[in-house]
């Protein structure tokens, strides 16, 4: 695993973190943080109305940043040029430990729960754990999926609904296609899937996925890759794609082949503007739109196939 980072930090305000947040993970393909700065006030009718955040990503300490920063500085450039109201700061660029990386935020990530019984517990908290509860400890390093960003939530939340919308005697085969963290490959088995396959193209994600199957005594559950889904030639009842909007459209005849005959098909990683792109890109295949669901600005989509 790397343990050294070039930190690309971006000082935006509130309104565009979005569509920065968006352009960094695909121009560094690593996963993104962001940071509220600080606001000096007592009631939320003193906050002002453009809130500023810095959004953060990362490459490799051993890249040549030069590329990607030129690309970034154009990008803000014209961002400001479309909304000459807004001040976007000169983004800067900073080494980090992984260890650094990985330990500096971990004070906003408390326990969390999401849908019906869905309980995410960082391993460094303890939570009050009510009957019933689906119990997920997660430490997600440098993997993308705490449960907390509204792309995870969103997925977690769908495929809660799915598997209770099932059949009751069936055991759902499931492939999470960019499984980070692997929370939604172990949301997954809790729920009641059997056959799990979880791959990322990043080895990084795949190494914390496999630790946190282990933290969960799930190693035996879930099958674990960095196999492009391309490659795949099994077929799966459910399959989850938490991944950005242009490479769901790009991949979508390999994740209806993928598909079982009625099996259901979780979009997420879409930002609410992009939403008729990826009902675009799907309109071609064997699928039929069931819905999407929305959390701010993103949303989660779901399709069933029909032979």
């Amino acid at each position: 695993m790397t343990n050294s980072w070039l930190e690309i930090a971006c000082d935006v305000p509130e309104e565009h973190s979005d569509v920065v947040a968006d352009f960094l993970t695909d121009l560094t393909d690593n996963g993104v943080c962001v940071d509220n700065l600080s606001v000096d006030a007592f009631s939320t009718s003193e906050i002002p109305e453009s809130v500023r955040v810095v959004i953060k990503a990362y490459l490799p300490a051993d890249s040549d940043p030069a590329p990607q920063m030129q690309e970034l500085e154009t990008f803000l450039s014209e961002l400001s040029r479309r909304h000459p109201t807004a001040s976007f700061a000169p983004p800067t660029l900073s080494a980090v430990n992984a260890e650094d990386w990985s330990s500096s935020w971990k004070v906003h990530f408390k326990p969390l729960r999401v849908g019906k019984r869905l309980l995410i517990v960082p391993t460094w908290e303890d939570a009050t754990e009510l009957p019933g509860d689906l119990i997920i400890r997660i430490d997600p390093g440098m993997a993308f999926g705490t449960g907390g960003h509204e792309t995870t939530r969103l997925c977690l939340e769908m495929l809660e609904s799915v598997m209770d919308s099932g059949p009751l005697l069936g055991v759902p085969s499931l492939l999470d296609l960019g499984t980070g963290s692997g929370i939604l490959a172990m949301a997954a088995s809790l729920l009641g899937a059997g056959r799990i396959l979880a791959l990322d193209i990043d080895p990084d994600a795949v190494e914390v996925a496999r630790e946190n199957l282990a933290l969960n005594e799930m190693s035996d559950r879930v099958e674990c890759g960095t196999a492009p889904l391309e490659t795949v030639t099994e077929n799966f009842d459910i399959i989850l794609a938490n991944i950005l909007a242009e490479e769901l459209v790009r991949l979508a005849p390999y994740l209806t082949e993928r598909l079982q005959p009625g099996g259901s098909l979780i979009l997420s990683g879409i930002l609410a503007e992009k939403e008729p792109l990826v009902r675009r890109g799907f309109a071609s295949q064997p699928l039929k739109y069931v819905q999407t669901a929305y959390d701010g600005e993103w949303v989660a989509m779901l399709y069933r196939y029909q032979r």
